[in-house]
This record gives structure tokens, C-alpha cells and sequence, in this order.
């Protein structure tokens, strides 16, 4: 171990898993040779514009390319052949829908000879926001809000919103007679393209009962218009999304290039390169934020206790998406919340330090990606009469960390593999 102090180990531990999903550097090794006809690129999600710089600066500049992808507002980049958009994420807007409709008239232009090489990254389900016949763009904001509010997992956001969309859930892939060809960055834990930006080329096994049954049991109150057009789907009236079998996917490709796996084993050579031992405790870790911290706390305890199941020094670590069921209303997401909660399970252990951050930048829909835990946390929030539990309670961890100057603030990473924490016990 070197003679960086614990916090700045962590901090660049971070970093490291960032870099392993960099579009810039991942992605061009996955770009097919040139179609006899057109290329056209489009794309969604928050690291949509990076991974359109990527193909720009390594397709041939004698072969047709162009396109349109969307992105979050503050996460474009410059590009010369392919045109960016932003829009509003997690609740979709006007411009994600305009975007939409673009990329639908493009992908229905092609033809057989052509090649549609479509990117997709965390954040597609909000950006790539068409609604169905039927259906406004009220609509979509109005369930999406009630939603990501009732601490539902992101994979049954999204079977809702596959069903209310007039191009996710494979009928992105539908809608043209091109060879398809879709890089992935995923942002769900089991990365299957079905879920990561509710799949806009990806088989659906989901039905619209499905999508009834998610807004029922999370009591998810909806339009008329909406349980109008599930039912609808339910009574065979709309035909279903594409089905897993379905020739419309015999011309597509689904091609994962970044996990949270990927980025967890590049945060482990990071501090194995410190010669602090690394422990991958998983990258599909779900759940209420404030539990899966009650979890990882009894095992720093197990840890500095007992030295098993393995001594410290020892750097824990993790990916997946965890939840907060909002009850209150507060600043701060999943990350910082899952930090609050394991700072007042630890109650201040010696030697124990943690970060949580979500590899896109942005935690919640606050400007910081995570926070920094210290065995002097709560000391410190002692002199500042802040109570933890009180800031939990509210869901209000960002102004907790942030009076502690403990936030982590990356700005937009233009990538998105989920949620990263890692617990340094020394």
C-alpha cells in the first residue's frame, strides 16, 4: 500500500471503473466493416454522444455515415456526421420525443443493403420516449414520475414503459429491413438486452398483463388513457411487442461491449495494484438502499471482528442498482442514501472508510455521483448538530454529505454501468 490516504484510494478505485466503460476506448473494436449501402447510426442513453464520437473517429472517411442519437441534457459531445440531441432524463420530454420520431423515420428508410448500427446505454428508456397511438407525452411523464417514486425495479419500469412506446421493446428492430447491429452499454444487473433502455431492438417476453399487474402492484394510480391502451393490448386490439423467436430479429444483433462486471474487476486491479486484497462481492446487487447497507455493514463488522471470511486489510466491493422508495421528500439517490445508512450501521468503526457512486456522474437528480464515508463521519456531523437518521429518514443524504464537503462530483462521465461502492477496511 502506497502513502495515499484511504479516501483518495477510493476515490480513484472509482475512476478506474469509469475508465473500464470509457465508449472512446471500448467501443471502436466492435465496428463491422462498411455495408454496400448506407450506415446510419442512432442511439439513446447517457453515453450516447461518446459512443457516436467513437464510431466518427473510426469509420472510414470515404463511407457513408450519418444518423441521430439522444442523449441527456449536459451529456452531448461535438460531432461532425452524426447529430446529437438532448433531452430530459428520467422523465422523458418534448425533445426526447422529437428525437424519437426522427430516429423512427430514419431506421424506416433504410433498406436491405443498408447497415443501422444502433447505441445504446443507460438512461435510452426516458430519452427514447415516443409514446404509442394514442398516448401524449403527458402520459409517459405523468407514470414515469409515480414509478421511479414507488421503488419499483428498473426492469419493471420498463416493461410498463415498453408497453406505452412506439419504439422500444424490439420494435426499434421492426421498424427496418436493415441489418441491425446494436452496441450495448449496460446499466441493469444481469445485462440482458431486453431491459438496458427498455430494449428498443431486443426480443420482449413481457405482455401488456405484465405491465397491468406492475402498476397494480405498486398502486401506480394511471391515465385513462393509459390503462385504456393496456387493456386494449390485453384484448389482442394493438399487437404485442416483438416476441423472443420472432423473424424480425433474425437480421439483429444484440452485442453487450461494457458491464458493471467489467468495471468492478478494473476497480479489484486497482487496489490489488496497491497490494490491498479485493473481494468482488457482486454486480447485480438489488434492494432497498438503506437494507443492502444494514447487509454490508454486518460483514465489515464480521471483517474487523473476527478477520473472517477474510482479514483485513480488505477492499469490498460491488455494482448493481439498488432502490429507495420515496416516503418523504429530500435531495440525494440511491448511492449516497445506501452511504447514510451504513454510516450510522457502522456507528463510527475504526479503519473503515466507503464510497458509493453511480458510474454515470449523477446520483439521483443531484449534480454528485456519490459520497465519501469516514470513521469521523458522524463526529463530524455531531459538531454540526446534523443527525444521520434524521437526513435518512428524508431521503435527504445529499445535504448530509454535502455540509460535510464528503460529495463526489464528476460531472457527466458520458458512460453508465450502474452503481459502484466499495468498502475499504483497514
Amino acid at each position: 500500500m502506497n502513502n495515499a490516504q484511504p479516501e483518495q484510494i477510493l476515490t480513484a478505485s472509482f475512476q478506474a471503473a469509469i475508465a473500464a466503460a470509457d465508449p472512446l476506448h471500448i467501443l471502436p473494436q466492435h465496428l463491422p466493416a462498411p455495408p454496400i449501402g448506407r450506415t446510419v447510426v442512432v442511439g439513446a442513453g447517457k453515453a450516447a454522444a461518446a459512443m457516436a464520437v467513437a464510431v466518427e473517429q473510426h469509420w472510414p472517411w470515404h463511407a457513408p455515415l450519418s444518423g441521430t442519437v439522444v442523449t441527456r441534457y449536459q451529456h452531448g459531445m461535438p460531432t461532425k456526421r452524426i447529430k446529437v440531441i438532448e433531452a430530459s432524463h428520467p422523465v422523458p420530454d418534448g425533445a426526447g420525443e422529437m428525437a424519437s420520431r426522427e430516429i423512427l423515420q430514419l431506421t424506416q428508410s433504410l433498406c436491405v443493403d443498408d447497415l443501422l448500427i444502433v447505441l445504446i446505454s443507460g438512461g435510452g428508456s426516458s430519452l427514447l420516449a415516443l409514446p404509442a397511438e394514442g398516448l401524449t407525452m403527458e402520459d409517459l411523464k405523468t407514470v414515469t414520475a409515480k414509478l421511479l417514486q414507488s421503488g419499483a425495479p428498473i426492469q419493471e419500469i420498463n416493461i410498463v414503459r415498453k408497453h406505452l412506446s412506439a419504439i422500444q421493446g424490439g420494435r426499434l428492430a421492426a421498424s427496418t429491413p436493415a441489418q441491425i447491429l446494436t452496441l450495448i452499454i449496460s446499466d441493469v444487473t444481469g445485462d440482458d438486452p431486453t431491459h438496458i433502455a427498455s430494449g428498443p431492438c431486443a426480443p420482449d417476453p413481457s405482455t401488456y398483463q405484465d405491465a397491468i399487474n406492475i402498476l397494480n402492484r405498486y398502486q401506480i394510480n394511471a391515465s385513462v388513457t393509459i390503462n385504456k391502451h393496456l387493456s386494449r393490448g390485453v384484448g389482442g386490439e394493438i399487437d404485442e411487442t416483438p416476441k423472443p423467436g420472432s423473424s424480425v430479429f433474425v437480421r439483429t444483433e444484440n452485442r453487450v461491449i461494457a458491464t458493471a462486471h467489467q468495471s468492478l474487476k478494473a476497480a479489484a486491479s486497482y487496489f490489488n495494484s496497491l497490494r490491498i486484497p479485493a473481494v468482488i462481492l457482486g454486480d447485480s446487487v438489488t434492494g432497498e438502499a438503506r437494507d443492502v447497507a444494514k447487509v454490508y455493514g454486518a460483514l465489515a463488522r464480521q471483517i474487523k471482528q473476527h478477520q473472517t471470511p477474510w482479514p483485513a486489510p480488505i477492499a469490498l466491493i460491488s455494482g448493481g442498482e439498488c432502490t429507495v422508495t420515496v416516503r418523504q421528500t429530500g435531495r440525494g439517490g440511491r448511492c449516497s442514501e445506501f452511504l447514510l445508512a451504513l454510516a450510522i450501521d457502522l456507528d463510527a468503526m475504526p479503519n473503515t472508510y466507503a464510497l458509493a457512486g453511480d458510474t454515470d456522474g449523477i446520483d439521483g437528480s443531484e449534480n454528485n455521483a456519490g459520497a465519501l464515508l469516514l470513521p469521523n463521519t458522524l463526529a463530524l456531523a455531531d459538531k454540526l448538530h446534523l443527525s444521520a437518521q434524521d437526513h435518512l429518514d428524508r431521503h435527504d443524504s445529499f445535504e448530509f454529505f454535502e455540509a460535510l464537503n464528503a460529495l463526489i462530483v464528476t460531472g457527466p462521465t458520458r458512460t453508465n454501468v450502474n452503481d459502484y461502492r466499495a468498502i475499504l477496511l483497514l
